[in-house]
């Protein structure tokens, strides 16, 4: 084996408050000897580490790499409720009437994230 990825990397404008929102999304925690103000912060969580790194320059344009989200005990639907009423926003909406399809969701400082359907929605309609 050559390499492993260690992180995900998100650069942002505050990394603590975009640390912890990301902890809230994922139910995970921020380091112990992360603090606000801090320049970067790490998310650690069963799917993989974030680390968010402050940066000067503002966001611009689209994602190069994007996380895909999918829910483990809720369906999609649910899913993309839940990160809306912590802040997300909607940014493009894939979901078709039949049930397949992702949403396509900003995070506070605007970085793209696509919310996808369940192991059992998938499995329903395989």
């Amino acid at each position: 084996m050559t390499s492993l990825v260690r992180h995900v990397t998100i650069d942002c404008a505050d990394a603590y408050a975009l640390g912890s929102w990301w902890a809230s999304a994922l139910d995970a925690k921020l380091a112990d000897d992360d603090f606000p103000g801090d320049p970067e912060a790490l998310l650690e969580s069963p799917g993989a580490n974030l680390l968010f790194i402050q940066v000067p320059e503002g966001k611009a344009g689209k994602n190069r790499v994007h996380l895909d989200l999918q829910p483990q005990d809720r369906t999609r639907d649910e899913e993309v409720e839940r990160l809306l009423g912590l802040g997300a926003t909607l940014f493009e909406d894939h979901r078709n009437p039949d049930g397949t399809g992702w949403a396509t969701l900003k995070d506070p400082e605007g970085n793209e994230f696509c919310v996808e359907r369940s192991k059992a929605e998938r499995a329903a309609t395989a």
